[in-house]
């Protein structure tokens, strides 16, 4: 299989790489044959769709031809089916990998568990709003890496226009973070959730202790009480002192960056209401049905992924840019950072062998139209050759005059076309080379269910590169090293460089 896998990969760096120009010049029905359109229906919320288009990349016919022959000896078939079936598809540590269950997509068992500690959370949710805890006006969620990212661009995303709790998403250890939040809350009507899947997280932890001295500090009648325990590990938040009754458990085997999925999306449902929580869940739900059925090229994610490869692997593109030129997605670029950074950012392939070539990309990114004023001079006559993704709604988040709408969609599909098109000139400083890859996800309106719809899209497209490159996506070691040094100097038991050393003397730290 390796021999195959080595083939096919002979086979892509030999093929012609001819220009999008040329694409489009052989091709004038370039656009039908490299888009497609996702349509779901979700009770309630309607039908939503979202196109993608990928006719401005340089994939064609022959590099997709090679593309689907490389998932054949990939088994991208057979690592799917074991993602939604429960199989270990993180060998390194022996595990399923089930979030998809909590929306509905796995073995009917991962399923009706998912479903059962859902109905938990909604029980506390409906419970909140309606007083049984007292008045809550505010949430001050304390997590870190996926047990935050993923919530905070949720409530971003979905409180625009209605919010039922005003949530505060806190991870980093940086006291100023935690005071920005004590201060924009008032403590008699703030509750505090603590998001760790071990309840041992050194940093939300240390948080989540500094937010309960603050409700005391503040005459807060039984500070405990008022903290709601988002974990893995139930006993370890008893330990802390948390009520069972306000602990909401998820599987061990939901990762961090697939959790939002899970209670971690407590304050998503807390902000909003658990309808729309629902949404996002079906939503995501309705990629996970494509994703498993859908072969080769029609597949959505697997052709992001193949066109992921082909500018990493063959054309030694080091980055990524995702635009969302959509205000309520300002916090998507970070949440994809860690989705694909932290999943694929390996360099031994799931059997521990190193890697024959480059695997994740770095992902960067921001909101269009204010990335055109910050960093598309380096994409339009930089040195560097960066693959950007679009993304954008053709309903409009505001009620303001519709032109703002119009400009924005206008600057999107603008920037994808001066890409590709570029411009002569006789004055160099003025000449734009072109042939600049982009792709394009245009989405119907961007509420709850298309929301879970983009993540889960980027999950299957992370997932989907990992099996392509034969790593496995599912364990982090990489984040431990650090963490682990750091223990050391807070402990004074380590021995370290002479920079190092001196830096910790600098700040008192020894």
């Amino acid at each position: 299989m390796t021999e195959v896998i080595s083939a096919v990969w002979q086979r892509l760096a030999e093929l012609p790489q001819a220009t999008l120009a040329d694409l489009f010049g052989r091709n004038p029905d370039r656009f039908e044959a490299m888009s497609q359109r996702i349509e779901f229906d979700v009770p309630g919320h309607g039908t939503n769709g979202m196109l993608l288009d990928w006719s401005k990349t340089h994939l064609d016919d022959e590099v997709l031809d090679a593309f689907e022959k490389l998932a054949d000896a990939a088994q991208f078939d057979a690592a799917r089916e074991a993602l939604f079936s429960g199989g270990i598809v993180n060998p390194t540590e022996g595990r399923a990998a089930t979030h998809g269950a909590m929306r509905g997509s796995g073995t009917d068992a991962d399923v009706e568990e998912g479903e059962a500690l859902l109905a938990r959370m909604g029980m506390l949710v409906e419970a909140i709003h309606q007083g049984a805890l007292g008045e809550v006006k505010h949430l001050i969620h304390i997590g870190i890496g996926g047990s935050a990212l993923g919530p905070d661009l949720a409530v971003d995303a979905l409180t625009r226009d209605l919010k039922l709790v005003d949530v505060h998403v806190v991870s980093n250890i940086d006291g100023l973070a935690l005071e920005q939040a004590f201060e924009a809350c008032d403590p008699a009507t703030t509750l505090i959730a603590v998001a760790s899947k071990t309840f041992t997280t050194i940093e939300t932890m240390t948080n989540a202790a500094s937010a309960l001295k603050w409700l005391k500090d503040n005459d807060v009648d039984d500070p405990s009480g008022r903290v709601v325990a988002l974990t893995a590990n139930p006993e370890g938040a008893v330990e802390w002192g948390v009520d069972e009754t306000r602990i909401l458990p998820f599987p061990e085997s939901v990762g961090g960056r697939y959790s939002l999925w899970s209670s971690i999306g407590f304050p998503v449902a807390l902000a909003v209401g658990m309808d729309d929580f629902s949404a996002m869940l079906a939503g995501a739900k309705a990629i996970d049905d494509h994703f498993r059925t859908a072969e080769g090229r029609v597949n959505g994610p697997l052709l992001a992924a193949f066109a992921d490869q082909y500018y990493t692997r063959l054309r030694g593109c080091q980055t990524r840019a995702v635009f969302a030129y959509d205000e309520r997605l300002a916090l998507l670029p970070d949440y994809l950072q860690q989705l694909e950074m932290e999943s694929n950012g390996k360099s031994v392939t799931a059997s521990g062998e190193p890697v024959s070539g480059s695997t994740a990309p770095i992902t960067w990114g921001g909101v269009g139209t204010d990335a055109q004023h910050a960093v598309f001079q380096l994409l339009h006559q930089g040195t560097h050759l960066v693959p950007v993704d679009f993304i954008a709604s053709i309903a409009p988040g505001d009620e303001l005059d519709p032109s703002h709408h119009r400009q924005l969609l206008m600057n999107c599909f603008a920037q994808g076309a001066a890409l590709m098109a570029g411009k002569a000139s006789d004055d160099p400083a003025r000449a734009y080379a072109g042939d600049r890859p982009s792709a394009m996800i245009l989405v119907d309106d961007l509420d709850a269910a298309m929301l879970g719809a983009l993540i889960a899209f980027h999950e299957h497209r992370t997932f989907a590169n990992a099996v392509l490159m034969g790593i496995n996506p599912f364990d982090q070691f990489g984040v431990e090293l650090g963490k682990s040094i750091a223990k050391q100097i807070d402990s004074g038991d380590g021995q370290f460089d002479s920079s190092t050393s001196a830096l910790m003397a600098l700040a008192g730290l020894t």
